[in-house]
């Protein structure tokens, strides 16, 4: 499971969840709150092996301002 929450006022923007390890439904939940909300400032997250894997690094090094 995946959410990117807005950190100021707690809302979850996106969420998604998977039944495997790949990173896939992690950076798909990365594209769709980008798009709808703008980039990150800022991108919190885990040691998890989706969100260290390099689909995400790779995207947010586009995405993150």
């Amino acid at each position: 499971m995946v959410a990117i929450i807005d950190w100021f006022t707690r809302k979850v923007l996106v969420w998604r969840i998977s039944n495997t390890l790949e990173a896939d439904f992690c950076v798909e939940a990365l594209n769709e709150a980008a798009h709808k909300f703008g980039s990150p400032e800022i991108m919190n997250t885990d040691q998890g092996s989706q969100l260290t894997s390099f689909a995400w690094t790779d995207r947010l090094r586009v995405s993150v301002r």
